[in-house]
């Protein structure tokens, strides 16, 4: 999914000698960890901060929690220059200390040396556990695991065990901690041998693979990263599936499948009336008058929306669409595709290969297409830069989804969409994967296909299209109440109560 909210904004940062130090530290009875965290900086060429705030399904969970100052802390990475600046002008990391933050909870930020960062996020989280968790390797050729990856291992360890030893800092004793995703898959037992008195919460947002595909892995390697996620009293996942997967993992890695109860299954969805919200506000509007002119009168809309990530499936949706047109030719003139393929992990050699692929499939598909019979027909509306409002724009507008990942922890596009939809007087049908998350919630009420069958596909888009206006509005209706039914601030304080209980 795209991040998903840019009414973050860009604002100055205020004097760090304008606010007190708080004196106090280890009180945190909630703590949060992730590589990102709610806020990052800039850093200008008279070494003024500035700061763009997050959105997303953390930042909404976390601000849920009513607590005193100090009381919940995220702990996140410092990623760039302007990140470690504000670093090294707030005392112990903490941005809150410092006046670089102010919005509920603490910010712990760790500046981690610059070489040992990349190695674990693009070395091994990025270019290696999310390759097996979404099957990506092409393994004739790759992975091959030699003393290069060992020494990014060691970084993944190093950058885990700095994460584990902050939040071992901050913790109040028998504090909550839930520690976010596979980039800090091994903080969970590091943390434990630290603080035993803690309750840890492990969540992994990507699906889990299979345990023949989990083996690509070097043996230590796959043992050490489910050992270091069963360090956590609760491991959890976002569908039964992923969590049926990782058990199938440690049965046949470590020989012993975990106990079913600290196994937890919470579906994350939409915070519907903020996305509604956010997609009333003017400069939306102003969006999709600009699209609107441009896709004319009387056309129906198929609508994508993803980073160009490679688990996306960007280049077989596109397929589908160029055969449909081949095979239906009743639809030229009549549907136009808007597909916005924003860019993702640009500093990856295979990412820049298929954000350029996507990029020449969709220059081929509007040339077989252009039609001196149809010159105000553009089949395809492509955009590579990143705009919010313009996705939402997209949704609002949408008469059929696509959301079609080859494989996805969740997908909450699928889930966005018919809400946006609904909520702007229209009806969404959609197309959906059987490899996404989603799937388990909304593929009753959507058409279904099998990702790489590409002929399946078009026809399953030549369906949602030929739906009736009925037809559409009573799915729309029904995705969008499942779509909403689970909101962040609800996936959030579940998983802390069920820590609470144990």
């Amino acid at each position: 999914m795209p991040d998903s909210d840019d009414s973050h904004h860009t604002q100055p940062v205020p004097n760090p000698a304008s606010k007190p130090v708080p004196t106090q530290t280890g009180g945190a009875r909630v703590l949060l960890a992730s590589n990102r965290g709610p806020v990052s900086f800039k850093l200008d060429e008279n070494g003024e901060l500035s700061a763009k705030r997050g959105g997303g399904g953390l930042v909404s969970g976390l601000s849920s929690i009513e607590a005193a100052p100090g009381e919940v802390v995220w702990v996140c990475a410092a990623l760039d220059d302007g990140d470690r600046a504000a670093v090294r002008r707030s005392p112990g990391g903490r941005l809150d200390r410092s006046g670089l933050f102010e919005q509920g909870s603490s910010v712990r930020m760790l500046d981690i040396d610059p070489a040992t960062f990349d190695d674990a996020y693009n070395g091994v989280a990025n270019s290696t556990l999310w390759f097996v968790q979404h099957l990506l390797y092409a393994t004739p050729t790759s992975p091959a695991f030699g003393p290069e990856f060992d020494r990014q291992w060691a970084a993944f360890q190093a950058y885990n065990r700095a994460f584990a030893e902050a939040l071992a800092e901050e913790a109040a004793p028998g504090a909550r901690v839930l520690i976010q995703d596979y980039h800090l898959c091994l903080a969970p037992k590091l943390l434990r041998e630290l603080r035993p008195d803690l309750r840890i919460g492990h969540f992994s947002h990507t699906p889990w693979a299979p345990p023949d595909y989990f083996r690509l892995l070097p043996d230590r390697v796959a043992a050490e990263v489910l050992e270091g996620m069963l360090g956590a009293d609760r491991t959890c996942f976002l569908t039964r599936r992923w969590a049926e997967a990782f058990a199938d993992c440690c049965e046949q890695v470590l020989g012993q499948r975990p106990d079913a109860g600290r196994l937890g299954v919470h579906s994350l969805g939409v915070d519907a009336p903020a996305l509604i919200e956010r997609a009333s506000q003017e400069d939306v509007a102003e969006r999709e008058r600009e699209l609107r002119a441009t896709v004319g009168e009387d056309r129906q809309v198929l609508v994508r929306v993803d980073r160009t990530e490679l688990s996306k499936n960007i280049v077989r949706g596109l397929e589908a669409y160029a055969l449909l047109l081949r095979t239906h030719p009743e639809w030229r003139g009549k549907v136009v595709h808007i597909a916005f393929a924003y860019p993702s992990r640009t500093d990856l050699a295979e990412y820049r290969e298929y954000t350029a692929s996507v990029q020449q499939l969709a220059k081929e598909l509007a040339d077989e297409f252009a039609s001196p019979e149809l010159p105000d027909w553009q089949p395809l509306i492509m955009h590579v830069e990143d705009d919010f409002a313009r996705s939402l724009a997209a949704y609002r507008m949408a008469n059929v989804a696509v959301v079609n990942p080859i494989r996805d922890g969740m997908n909450l596009v699928a889930k966005e969409i018919p809400i946006i939809a609904e909520a702007a007087g229209g009806a969404c049908a959609l197309v959906l994967s059987r490899e996404a998350g989603a799937y388990a919630e909304l593929g009753d009420a959507a058409v279904t296909v099998n990702p790489y069958d590409v002929t399946a596909t078009a026809a399953a888009m030549h369906e949602a299209l030929s739906q009736t206006p009925a037809e559409r509005a009573a799915q729309c209706a029904r995705l969008a109440a499942l779509g909403g039914a689970l909101p962040p601030q609800k996936w959030f304080s579940d998983q802390l109560d069920a820590l609470t209980e144990l």
